[in-house]
């Protein structure tokens, strides 16, 4: 191919990619928000009802990942059927999703329902205890409408739309702040609730973005092609099992990635307050900034997803490719401003110098593991495209907690592999673990895309 015909291809799936990306971005932000909104107000309340609104975060934002993980199996195949323009196979696969969703949000409401035997196993003061909960049966109450949202988002995200995602996810952050303050000081005749009412809140939030969502996709002239709402369907075992099969690894490996950093935050509990205060300010900011290579992630998903439902398993591979190397270049961006801003980056969160200190240092090691989390998150992207979820999920948990939690136990908290290094040593352990993680699913991920394009020549060999 000659190089300006190559560069036209590259610009053009760029722009595609980023349009899809965009929107995704914005959402996943807004998301975000509504903890820091949550956070922020119930701290103006008392340290009381921050430190519950925080301890039902430790639970309820796991469960949310592992829950919105396995109904992210929607997307792969949606976006396959939409490539194959198979329109009339999708409404009854989103039927059968949105059976999923309702399963999988349910038992999720459950668990976090009968949460407290977690809280006194992490040995949490007893008088948080039954605010923590409050606060988490309050959100659970939401979960179910989460899952239902989750779900159409997702199919529309797998037809290529993804701006409804951005603008109800806005719309949810703008309507969680007035709720907030509604529920946490007891206004228009609403008892005064403080930390409790965040749950409120935000449980209320969910059922919005769920019924804005339906409200978009019953209107909108784009989805009538799948005439979803045509018929009412049963659950069929079937098509919920091939959903099952694909999305419940995905919902696994992203709560263990998701999970080892709450368990490097407990471990990190014992150091003392400054050490505590750096770690999480070095979290909090690369966790923003990992919205980008994440949502270029899912917008890779999707493009890939729809390469190989019109049969084109090269367009898959170029655009496995392209996005990979897009996210590294993001990485050497991201990579660069922690290195030469991070005593300014810190600031912005605190005044302290002991703390300031802490954190400029482990941002050395937020900037090193920019590359290899780029590449993991960009490549568990591509490989769900594919629908190879399962090793996915063998090489994350392996890659986290066989090699990054250990290892990060043993340099930080030991004298086994020499000094103690405290938290530089967990951070190191998580480099290692995202770096193992990146050369995996790599590997997989041109396995997956060679065997696709050897399996698109044979059938075509045999129709000739």
């Amino acid at each position: 191919m000659p190089t300006e015909s190559r560069l036209r291809r590259v610009r053009s799936e760029l722009r595609t990619l980023f349009a899809l990306a965009f929107p995704m971005m914005i959402a996943q932000l807004a998301n975000t928000a509504m903890g820091f909104v949550d956070t922020l107000m119930a701290g103006r309340v008392s340290s009381h009802d921050l430190a519950a609104v925080a301890l039902g975060n430790s639970i309820w934002v796991p469960v949310f990942l592992l829950t919105t993980g396995v109904i992210l199996a929607t997307t792969p195949n949606v976006a396959k059927r939409f490539g194959a323009g198979e329109h009339e196979q999708i409404g009854p696969l989103v039927r059968q999703a949105l059976w999923m969703g309702v399963g999988v949000g349910c038992l999720a409401a459950v668990l976090m329902w009968n949460a407290e035997p977690v809280l006194h196993l992490l040995k949490v003061e007893q008088a948080l205890i039954e605010p923590s909960m409050a606060y988490l049966r309050a959100v659970a109450c939401g979960f179910p409408a989460m899952a239902l949202y989750q779900v159409l988002r997702c199919y529309s995200d797998g037809l290529g739309h993804t701006r409804p995602s951005m603008v109800i996810g806005i719309l949810g952050l703008l309507l969680n702040i007035p709720l907030n303050y509604i529920f946490i000081y007891g206004k228009l005749g609403v008892p005064a609730m403080g930390g409790v009412g965040c749950g409120w809140a935000t449980g209320l939030v969910m059922l919005f973005m769920a019924l804005a969502m339906l409200f978009w996709v019953r209107r909108a002239e784009y989805y009538r092609a799948s005439r979803l709402f045509e018929r009412f369907d049963g659950p069929a075992w079937p098509e919920l099992s091939r959903l099952l099969a694909v999305g419940v690894p995905i919902g696994v490996a992203v709560f263990a990635e998701a999970s080892i950093f709450s368990v490097i935050a407990l471990l990190i509990g014992a150091l003392g307050a400054t050490v505590v205060a750096g770690h999480q300010i070095a979290l909090n900011f690369t966790s923003l900034i990992f919205m980008i290579p994440l949502s270029l992630g899912m917008a890779i998903t999707v493009r890939i997803g729809q390469a190989l439902g019109r049969n084109a398993p090269r367009d898959a591979r170029f655009v496995a490719g392209l996005g990979v190397a897009t996210g590294l270049l993001y990485a050497c961006f991201s990579a660069g401003t922690m290195l030469l801003f991070s005593e300014q980056i810190a600031r912005i969160y605190t005044t302290d110098p002991a703390v300031i200190r802490v954190a400029a240092a482990l941002f050395f090691y937020a900037a090193l593991f920019q590359f290899s989390d780029v590449v993991q998150v960009t490549a568990a992207g591509a490989l769900r495209g594919y629908q190879d979820t399962r090793m996915t999920m063998v090489f994350t948990l392996f890659a986290y907690w066989g090699i990054g939690l250990p290892l990060g136990y043993l340099l930080g908290l030991t004298d086994m592999l020499g000094k103690a290094s405290g938290p530089v040593g967990l951070w190191q352990g998580l480099i290692a673990g995202l770096s193992c993680a990146a050369v995996l699913l790599s590997i997989r991920l041109a396995r997956s895309a060679r065997k696709e394009i050897r399996r698109a020549r044979a059938t075509t060999l045999h129709s000739a």
